[in-house]
């Protein structure tokens, strides 16, 4: 494409089908003023299918992170020890449940619930004794859940706060154009 002084460089259309020198512009037609009427969207040209340019090579760049395998180590185990301590307290939610609601015990399911909720309770079974069962087991395993959360965040928060590398230097320059 030609640059010279009479050409317009802020044209949209950067492969123009002919010179614009030489191109008889359409005559203008006047129309009355309509509120509602929008302009026209400028002309678009033609997409092409090759590159830009003849000359130009894409190659795509990147920079790569030295510390990739160590994020994504501490992101694993952090996601393993979320996923542990929440089903923790989703079962002992779910077997606060099945007390509430004076589940039968004999039953498959509650009685696995109710095994594995015994193990996960952190030794609070006897903490709370009020006179009926039922409240004992909601302050008692609610109080285990709430533990195994707050236990998991607060894990999670160390290990990534002590094995994740740490913001780097930024090297700050002024460059002076002259």
């Amino acid at each position: 494409m030609r640059y010279d002084q009479n050409h317009d460089r802020t044209r949209l259309d950067p492969y123009p089908a002919a010179d614009p020198a030489t191109v008889q512009q359409p005559p203008v037609v006047e129309h009355p003023p309509a509120a509602s009427r929008t302009p026209p969207p400028p002309p678009v040209s033609a997409p092409r299918a090759s590159a830009p340019y003849e000359d130009e090579v894409i190659e795509e760049e990147g920079v790569a992170n030295p510390d990739y395998r160590r994020i994504r180590t501490v992101n694993m185990v952090c996601t393993v020890i979320t996923v542990i301590t929440a089903t923790f307290a989703v079962v002992l939610g779910v077997h606060i449940v099945l007390v509430l609601g004076s589940a039968n015990m004999a039953n498959g399911f509650a009685s696995f619930v109710d095994g594995w909720a015994s193990g996960i309770t952190l030794g609070l079974t006897g903490l709370f004794t009020p006179g009926n069962v039922k409240i004992a087991t909601l302050l008692n395993e609610g109080l285990a859940a709430i533990l195994w959360l707050a236990l998991g965040g607060v894990l999670t928060y160390l290990i990534r706060r002590f094995s994740m590398p740490g913001p780097r230097r930024l090297q700050r320059y002024r460059r002076v154009v002259r």
